[in-house]
């Protein structure tokens, strides 16, 4: 679990941000139980934020929200990304983070999926021909 800590920049676009963790200070992290006791994840401690970030997770993105807007049953937060944590186990020998490696997963009405073979790269519709 040892991670590098990169300033913010654009090294994740276009990837999404999937999880955020969240904790008021001096509350557990969790609605009704602590989730990183109940999943054994282990809580680490960020360089900027005073948030615990997930260990276990190949990257972690420490932003300060700057606006929430609520939308009916749920909001939506806006936050500046003021630096980014990867997993050194998931760095190929050029220094490049290689997500595919830790066998990302996704989340989809409920569900959870697995991600297949890669169909094509950023920039694939306007690359030059060799």
């Amino acid at each position: 679990m040892e991670k590098d800590f990169w300033k913010a920049g654009n090294m994740l676009y276009p990837l999404p941000a999937v999880m955020v963790s969240c904790q008021k200070q001096g509350e557990k992290p969790g609605r009704n139980v602590d989730k990183f006791k109940e999943m054994k994840l282990t809580p680490i401690n960020g360089n900027i934020v005073k948030v615990p970030m997930i260990g276990e997770s190949p990257v972690n993105i420490e932003c300060r929200v700057t606006q929430i807007l609520p939308l009916g049953s749920h909001h939506m937060i806006i936050a500046e990304v003021l630096g980014v944590h990867v997993d050194k186990a998931y760095m190929n020998k050029n220094g490049k983070f290689e997500l595919s490696m830790a066998r990302p997963i996704v989340y989809s009405h409920g569900e959870y999926y697995g991600l297949g073979e890669l169909l094509g790269t950023f920039g694939y519709s306007v690359k030059k021909k060799k």
